[in-house]
């Protein structure tokens, strides 16, 4: 199963989302160090609307997210953008 793939199953399962993208950046972030060639999963962006991050500080919604792929960073995912929303805010996406 790719990175990806891991990461929207377990954000489907925690959160049940309404709406969800994971978006694999890693090209976009080629060469920004030495080990760092823009291939493999190592950069993701996530979108997630969910009933769950009701009431939720934007930085509980992070916590939230992060130490849930918590095995994902173990295994050699580097960096992960988060846009986290409950239904009815406004996104940028």
């Amino acid at each position: 199963m790719s990175v990806r793939s891991a990461i929207e199953a377990k954000l489907v399962d925690a959160f049940h989302p309404e709406r969800l993208a994971v978006l694999d950046e890693s090209m976009q972030h080629a060469g920004h160090q030495p080990d760092m060639t823009g291939s493999g999963e190592t950069h993701m962006r996530i979108r997630i609307v969910a009933d769950a991050f009701s009431g939720m500080s934007r930085v509980a919604r992070h916590r939230a997210i992060t130490d849930l792929l918590k095995p994902e960073f173990d295994a050699g995912l580097h960096a992960l953008a988060i846009e986290a929303a409950a239904p009815g805010e406004e996104t940028r996406w």
